[in-house]
């Protein structure tokens, strides 16, 4: 099956690269102005050389491009646009061949401009046919933020105080960088994000219900970060420093030069931080023999030093071929320490003795990667070709000391060490083809395999009565981690009058092995399986559009779901993997509607999913009460939701945006005999004002809400958190200082309580406090725009 997946894969490669457009004699160029943005709808009119009779005219497209029919013949063009000066370009002869101008730039009218005043800002959110888009780098409450708060302050996304990031609700979420998997995001920890300076970060696409272009993987979707690539002309970039408290000090720069062979693009960021963060239990264990219970209390700052290196370039091999080479570096050196106090209390509520341990972590990680892309464009507007490889290379290495302290003089003390290595090695190529047809149709054909191999090392080690080290018996493994899919995938779509339509089918196959080497345990499957999608968009006038969509979905299981154990670091709370564990299948459905007005917008959308072989996190306590969580498939879900995204410009300083998502979540489960079913309602919001004053002052504040919601063992309770900022622009508009705080009431903790047959559990944990951040951003040859900053939803049919 393996070699026939990749047959298909070799067989779509060959296909697309072989694609041939329509022969005929055309002139083409593309109108760029002073900044290197091509121009849209700039008019081109052919003219005959001998009479100046006018031959043909064309306007450019939005990308600036212009094709023009044209028999042999000498011909001079005219090329205009409001507030440029108009360009002639003479001697323009055909022969027998194509003429291709290339690029032509047009020079602003001086005497024009300061009579015109253009504002325009890219909006916060726009909407396509099968994503929505959300430009983070101007939101002030993103400034000196990593890439885990720049997610959290996105509409139905929420990155819960450990680093979880779920949408709508569901931890099952696809997370890439750049539209490819990332070594950033691809090991167990889930601090990985927090790596990432937010000031690298230009855009945050979420695609709640992907065609069949993506990937499969993720029940409730993909989460695309895009990094910053300037693509104006010239030399272009931004500095970013920022300081803060508690300890957080960084900053980054973005480069771009362009000329007109080459685009070189470079990024770096660095940071220092230190968060301090707590948390405090209480748990009871009972049966029919004896009843006991402990108090917990934990104080913990996580911290270091990060790096994070980006460098490409794009090579300009003709004006419709061009070549990318992109890489990414990253490295950190993490700092760590805890303490936690145990609190023994026997039946009667008396104190029987205090434990303290404490742990001093050191983690180091090296994120390496290469990205190869090749871009054909082809005299048909919109048809192209794309072939892409990347290589990643990823370690991560944990060591920790731990001592534990007990007031008992009949308990010994302990002093153990923990040892856990991750390296990732992953290849991935992909081809794309899309294809016009008619006059609004699109054909689309593609191949890909991502090849992944993971090895994990994993040992805890306890000074025994000789002084000697010895490995603890159970905590010590070697596992391999084999991951191999294969997918191709066919789409097409076209518009008929105000109906739009997109469907498409993919195919994956998955090989996936697991090899525990310390116990010998070989876990082999492989299978394949089809995921049909389907996009439908009805415009009924240019304000509000109606879009139905389907898809079918897997979440195959994490990689640190397999794992034997993950940490040590509290004795009494493990977390055992399951190498046994199956992948999840969803059917997802969602239909939005979106309503403009002159000066708002507000996106409904309603949505189905329902999911088999779920998997949850099951939590069990033995006789001595000490804890282990175990994912397991335990059974089936259904989840609905409405969904409320808008905005609404109450002044042309003042402007109001928001969300609501409110869903229903019925699981039907059971695992050894124990029922684990739940049904829970829940809620969350965001609403977040912006003003401008000025032109050189604004200040923003947002308020988050997450309801209480029940879970298989328990529940989860509610949790809120408030940030605001304010900016002043400096140095005749090159610069900006801002001044953010982040959960500004301290309030931003993971609480909950559940309870089985002989346990009952409840916690408070807050991965870190709030935060308070100035920063300077100086923006090289970048005036920064004025005009609309509100949140307009703009191609809803694209």
């Amino acid at each position: 099956m393996k070699k026939v997946c990749l047959f298909i894969f070799l067989l779509v490669l060959s296909i697309t690269t072989t694609a041939q457009s329509n022969k005929g004699l055309k002139i083409t160029g593309t109108v760029y102005d002073e900044n290197g943005d091509g121009i849209p709808y700039a008019s081109v009119a052919l003219y005959n050389s001998s009479d100046s009779s006018l031959v043909a005219g064309a306007a450019t497209n939005p990308a600036g491009t212009f094709t023009i029919d044209a028999h042999s013949g000498k011909y001079y063009l005219a090329i205009s646009f409001l507030s440029y000066r108009t360009k002639t370009m003479a001697n323009i002869t055909v022969t027998n061949k194509d003429v291709a101008l290339g690029e032509i730039a047009l020079q602003a009218d001086a005497e024009l401009l300061n009579e015109v005043v253009i504002e325009a800002e890219k909006s916060q959110m726009e909407l396509k046919l099968d994503k929505r888009i959300f430009n983070v780098a101007k939101d002030m409450s993103n400034k000196g933020a990593n890439a885990a708060e720049v997610l959290d302050n996105i509409p139905s996304v929420t990155v819960d105080v450990e680093g979880n990031v779920s949408l709508r609700g569901s931890e099952n979420v696809r997370i890439l960088i750049d539209g490819k998997p990332s070594g950033l995001t691809g090991i167990s920890s889930t601090d990985a994000l927090r790596q990432l300076q937010g000031d690298m970060v230009e855009k945050v696409e979420v695609i709640t219900n992907p065609s069949a272009r993506y990937d499969a993987e993720g029940e409730v979707g993909i989460i695309n970060i895009v990094l910053k690539k300037e693509k104006r002309k010239g030399i272009n970039g931004s500095i970013d420093v920022n300081a803060g408290y508690p300890d957080n000090y960084g900053g980054a720069f973005n480069l771009n030069i362009r000329r007109k062979a080459f685009n070189l693009f470079t990024s770096y960021g660095v940071r220092l931080r230190e968060r301090p963060g707590s948390g405090k239990s209480y748990q009871q264990y009972f049966d029919a023999d004896t009843t006991f219970s402990y108090d917990r209390t934990r104080t913990h700052t996580r911290g270091g030093f990060s790096n994070n290196m980006r460098l490409g370039t794009d090579l300009y091999l003709t004006d419709k071929t061009t070549l990318t080479f992109a890489g990414m570096y990253s490295i950190s050196d993490g700092s760590n320490d805890a303490q936690l106090v145990y609190k023994d209390y026997n039946s009667l509520g008396q104190a029987t003795q205090t434990v303290v341990r404490d742990e001093d972590e050191q983690e180091d990680k090296v994120n390496k990667e290469l990205a190869i892309n090749y871009r054909q464009t082809f005299e048909k507007e919109d048809q192209l070709l794309t072939i892409d490889f990347k290589y990643i290379d990823s370690e991560d290495l944990e060591a920790s000391e731990l001592i534990e302290v007990s007031d008992d003089a009949t308990v010994p003390n302990l002093n153990q060490r923990t040892s856990n290595t991750e390296n990732e090695e992953r290849y991935l190529f992909q081809t794309d083809y899309t294809h016009p047809f008619g006059e609004e149709g699109m054909f689309e054909i593609g191949g890909k395999a991502n090849l992944r191999t993971i090895n994990n090392k994993y040992k805890v080690e306890e000074l025994d009565n000789d002084a000697q080290w010895a490995i603890l018996e159970g905590f010590n493994n070697d596992l391999e981690y084999i991951e191999d899919i294969y997918a191709a995938y066919v789409m097409a779509g076209t518009k008929t009058g105000n109906l739009s339509y997109q469907l498409g089918v993919r195919a994956e196959y998955s090989d996936v092995t697991t090899n525990l080497r310390a116990t010998n345990q070989v876990n082999q499957r492989d299978y394949l399986n089809l995921f049909p999608s389907a996009h439908f968009s009805y415009e009924f006038k240019k304000d509000h559009f109606l879009q139905l969509s389907y898809s079918r979905r897997i979440s195959r299981p994490r990689f640190w779901w397999l794992l034997p154990f993950v940490g040590f670091s509290d004795s009494r709370n493990l977390f055992g993997g399951n190498p046994n564990l199956n992948p999840e299948y969803t059917h997802s459905n969602e239909m939005g509607y979106l309503k403009q007005w002159e000066k708002g917008s507000l996106l409904s959308s309603f949505y189905y999913r329902y999911s088999t072989g779920v998997i949850d996190r099951i939590f069990t306590t033995d006789s001595t009460g000490a804890s282990r969580i175990i994912p397991q498939n335990i059974g089936i879900r259904n989840a609905y939701g409405i969904e409320f995204s808008g905005s609404y410009e109450v002044k042309e300083w003042w402007n109001l945006s928001g969300s609501y998502n409110f869903f229903r979540q019925i699981t039907d489960g059971e695992w050894e005999g124990t029922d684990y079913s739940a049904d829970t309602y829940a809620w969350s919001t965001r609403v977040s004002s912006k003003w401008n004053f000025q032109r050189k002052f604004s200040l923003q504040t947002s308020f988050k809400y997450d309801s209480p919601r029940n879970s298989t063992q328990g529940r989860h309770r509610s949790s809120y958190n408030w940030d605001a900022g304010f900016g002043l622009d400096v140095l005749k508009g090159n610069g900006t200082i801002t001044f953010s705080a982040r959960d500004m009431l301290n309030t931003r903790k993971r609480r909950f309580a559940i309870s089985g047959d002989n346990f009952y559990n409840e916690s408070e944990f807050q991965w870190r406090s709030r935060q308070f951040t100035l920063s300077f951003n100086y923006r090289i040859n970048q005036k920064k725009k004025a005009g609309n900053r509100g949140g307009n939803f703009e191609d809803f049919g694209e």
